[in-house]
Order: C-alpha cells, then structure tokens, then sequence
C-alpha cells in the first residue's frame, strides 16, 4: 500500500489579521486608488510614464537643457557629424569631445569634416553659454551642459543644412511637438464630450442628427481637405497664429471618436438607478452629466485621451513633413524632418533622421501607458 499524505495550509494568526486589514482597504478604497494599485502592476506602463514625464521636462525647461539656443547656428559647421562624447581621458574621468578639422573630397573637391583628435574640447554640467530668457521671465546663461568654452563647436548630434545644432533644435522642437497634442486632445475631448452627451442623453431627432455630422465629418477624405485648408493660410502668417490653426484643424477631425464612446456610455449609463434618482430629486442636465454621468466613465475617458494623443502628435508631424502644417521658422520635429525627404541628402547625413526616433519614442510611450490605464480601468 502506498502512504497517503495531505498538506493543510497553516494559517497563523498574524497573517489572518494582514488579510482582513488588506480587504477591509480595497473596500474602503476609492476607484482611483484601485487604478494606482493595478496600474503599478503594469511595468511597462509604468516605465512609459517615466519616459512621458522626462520628455515633458524636457520641452519645459528646454532653454535650460539645450546646449545651444533654438536660433544658434556657425555657417561653417553645415552638415557636420556627430561628435562622439568620451567620459574618460589618459584613465582620469574628464568628459570631452574631439573637434573638427576641414577637408577636400578627392572625387567631388567638396569640403567634408573630420574628427581632429588632436583637438580636444572639454565637456561639464552646469556650464555658461549663450544668454537666454528662461519662460521669457529669468534671464540666465546657464546651461545643463555643454562645452566649458562657449566659441567652440558642439554638435553631439550633428549639424543641418544651416549649421543648426540638431540636439538643440530636438530639444526646443519637443515644444510644439508635444504640446499640440495636448491642446489638440483637449479641444477635441471638449467638442467630443459636449455633442456625445448631448446626443447620448437626448436621443431622437437630435442624436440622429448628430450622428449623421458625425458620418459627414469621418467621410470627408482628409488629404485632400488638408491641402485644401493649408493653400489657404497665408504664408506671411504668424507662427502661433498657424500653430493655433493647425491645432484647431486637427481636433476638429478627431472629436467624432471620443462623442461616440460617450455617446454609446450615455446610452448605457442613463438607465441606472443613481441616474433615475438624480432625475426624480430635479436635477439639472447639465448637473446630471458632470456630476453624475461622467465620473462613472472617467476612467475610460482618460484611456481614450491618452491612446489619442500620439495621433495628434503624428499627424502634425505628417502635415509638417509634407509641408502643409508648420514652416520655418517655427522648429517641431516634422518641420526638421523635411531636411530628410531627399534620399541623396539622408544617405549622406543620416543623422538628420533623428527627430523620427524622436517621434517613435513618444509614440510608442503614449501607447503603452495608454494600454496600462485602460488595464488598470477595466473592472474585469
């Protein structure tokens, strides 16, 4: 006969106690807590965030951490390299980078740039350079890092067709980039909501109605209506004015999909009792649907906008690369991207790809911490 064994779990009482305590917090915990606590879970989104906040930093303080002005630029330095930075030298830890010497292409006689190591430019945090008003409020010359000595070359990502340092001009383009998807989000989000609410709450001729706005809106092809709307702004224009309309065109095509899910929320949400009872106690509709209506879907909401907000940011670099959107002088990443449209420069100054790896970065962040708010929103 074979022995028979059976494992009974020991439960001492102190764990007992942490179990109790550990339910009686999660019944007693709001649904943003619940959020936090799944959301935590989530490491990917987590790290996403991380990487939203920094960029977003970034774009705040860019006069602070570009190393150069967003207008800086030496005529001589067009196209330069990369310069490569080195922690070390002679095994004592001094951060510098190897400066430039000219020479002649023996094909084409054209001058091309080397590393000239014999040349060496020192490297520090919290150096003086070129003045600057920080908001447009402090004004300073310190900058996070750069060179000790301001009148020598520093172009730890290369240079453009002008000689305009491509990191600073990231740095400063990160602004427009970044901040017209969350002006264009915020508009749309407002348009969205109003008329899916309405529509929603209302139902009848007026939801017919607005659904069929909506149909007009998503058959309108949108190329064809962009190029239409960008041979109409003027070229002399303002850079904020054409930043403004920009973002006013943009949300203006996205609203119907944030007034649908409310809309179909609204559909949903109205016959609960807590409604009903709002109703009968003579609360307004318009109490109704701030108070009432919409917290209970905040949550959702707040996943939508933030999987809706790369797309904004997409679509501007779209329309600036193509042209139709933002011009020089105005610097967002779709405007420095149109320097790499032609395949014969980008073979031979690859790096002015790098506002795209820019671009790819925030994108895929934004998704991800998206995908961890709608994880840690959904109750099942």
């Amino acid at each position: 006969m074979s022995a028979i064994t059976t494992e009974t779990e020991v439960i001492l009482p102190g764990q007992e106690m942490q179990e109790n305590a550990d339910e009686i917090k999660v019944e007693l915990a709001s649904q943003w807590q619940l959020m936090w606590w799944k959301f935590r879970r989530h490491r990917l989104a987590m790290i996403s965030a991380f990487v939203i906040l920094l960029f977003y930093l970034v774009a705040i303080f860019a006069d602070f951490v570009a190393p150069n002005t967003a207008g800086f630029y030496i005529a001589e330095y067009v196209h330069t390299p990369p310069q490569t930075l080195l922690l070390f030298r002679d095994g004592n830890f001094e951060p510098h980078v190897y400066g430039y010497k000219f020479e002649r292409d023996p094909v084409s006689f054209k001058k091309i740039f080397a590393i000239d190591e014999e040349k060496i430019i020192p490297v520090g945090l919290f150096v003086r350079g070129a003045p600057y008003k920080l908001w447009g409020l402090i004004e300073t010359d310190l900058h996070l890092f750069g060179p000790i000595s301001a009148d020598e070359p520093f172009y730890l990502m290369g240079g453009d067709e002008t000689g305009h340092d491509v990191l600073s001009r990231m740095i400063f383009a990160s602004r427009i980039s970044l901040s017209i998807g969350l002006v264009g989000v915020a508009l749309s989000t407002t348009v969205g909501i109003i008329l899916g609410g309405i529509s929603g709450l209302l139902g009848g001729t007026v939801d017919n109605i607005i659904q069929r706005v909506i149909e007009i809106v998503n058959s309108v092809p949108d190329l064809p209506l962009l190029i239409a709307i960008a041979a109409t702004v003027p070229i002399d224009w303002p850079i904020v004015r054409v930043y403004f309309i920009i973002t006013i065109i943009i949300s203006l095509r996205t609203w119907t999909g944030i007034a649908r899910v409310v809309r179909s929320k609204f559909l949903s949400v109205r016959e609960e009792d807590f409604v009903l009872a709002a109703q009968l106690d003579g609360v307004k509709q318009r109490r109704l649907i701030l108070r009432h209506m919409l917290p209970s879907f905040y949550s959702h909401i707040i996943a939508s906008l933030t999987l809706a907000i790369p797309g904004m940011i997409l679509a501007e670099t779209a329309l600036s690369f193509l042209g139709l959107g933002l011009r020089e002088p105005a610097v967002s990443w779709g405007v420095m991207l149109t320097q790499a449209q032609r395949v014969a420069v980008l073979a031979s100054h690859p790096w002015l790809l790098y506002p795209a790896f820019a671009v790819i970065i925030v994108v895929l962040a934004f998704n991800f911490f998206g995908d961890g708010l709608r994880y840690a929103a959904d109750p099942y």
